[in-house]
């Protein structure tokens, strides 16, 4: 069963920590079955049976799904440190939601359960997790832990995030960005979400960035984005007031007249942001609101193993 059938069949924040484990438990299943299977054994906890060890811990039911011999893994220590950023602007809460839309396909609804996705991942193996939140202020921050109890107070924030009423919140990136560089004292990977829209110089945001990779951090930055109007400009050609979130500065055009110009643009700027980020040594991963979280998964999974 693909993810996207199973999470269509549920669509209320309150079961994000559901929703989180069936697209983990969904992706697990899919690695099995591939040539990934450096990272699935890692992944859900398993390793590769080999000849000559004990029988006692192999895992019967996934060699009845997998024809391959895997043992279960046990109290294993923390290995990594992960330290997860929301972007909570304004800007963020993009596109508004309709009737009967899933609360994952706007931004912040795609960041939070990619962020409660990711500590699933995480809690499964035994990792360590952090998560700040941003706008106009710095809405919350926790250290890196890996408690039970721990989870369950990040797993409630970013159920929070999705209660809470939007209000109008600028952009300031570059500010907290720092102040969380400055609060991550031990190696650990620091994962990104954000829209990158910020009136500030984007020279002054890859400062920024680049203080976050202080003291041999890894910094993953996911660029979320609605592609079909943030990036293709795709509406149709009647008359529309377009309204800017942070700023509530408003312009009345026809997106047609403008279409062409506009893709130009954004197709630069996102050129100028990736290219930045290879260059201060940033993986850099441009998602959309409608693409599945199997990206996510794989991107972090590949810059684990990278960070050592």
């Amino acid at each position: 069963m693909k993810i996207e059938s199973q999470i269509a069949k549920i669509s209320s924040f309150q079961h994000l920590e559901l929703l989180a484990n069936q697209i983990v438990e969904g992706f697990i299943s899919g690695m099995h079955k591939s040539p990934f299977h450096g990272f699935s054994a890692e992944f859900a906890e398993h390793k590769i049976y080999n000849a000559g060890e004990s029988t006692k811990h192999i895992d019967w039911k996934l060699f009845a799904k997998t024809d391959r011999l895997y043992t279960k893994r046990f109290e294993e220590e923390t290995n990594l440190r992960c330290h997860l950023i929301i972007d909570n602007s304004s800007s963020m809460h993009y596109p508004k939601l309709k009737e009967g839309q899933l609360f994952y396909e706007n931004k912040i609804g795609f960041s939070v359960l990619a962020s409660a996705v990711l500590m699933n991942l995480l809690k499964k193996q035994r990792d360590a997790v952090g998560l700040s939140v941003y706008s106009d202020t710095y809405e919350y921050y926790a250290p890196e832990k890996g408690s039970e109890r721990h989870h369950r107070m990040l797993l409630n924030q970013l159920e929070g995030i999705l209660q809470t009423p939007k209000e109008t919140k600028t952009t300031d990136t570059i500010t907290y960005l720092h102040h969380i560089a400055e609060k991550l004292h031990r190696r650990s990977m620091v994962i990104l979400f954000t829209d990158m829209f910020q009136g500030e110089s984007n020279e002054r945001l890859f400062k920024a960035l680049q203080h976050l990779k202080h003291n041999k951090h890894k910094v993953v930055l996911f660029h979320v984005i609605d592609k079909k109007t943030e990036f293709k400009f795709d509406f149709d050609n009647a008359p529309r007031k377009f309204i800017d979130l942070e700023t509530g500065e408003q312009v009345n055009l026809f997106a047609e007249n403008v279409k062409s110009e506009y893709e130009k643009l954004v197709e630069v700027y996102f050129e100028q942001v990736a290219n930045t980020c290879s260059q201060y040594k940033i993986k850099y991963v441009p998602v959309s609101v409608d693409e599945k979280f199997e990206k996510i998964l794989t991107a972090y999974l590949i810059e684990k193993q990278k960070f050592g």
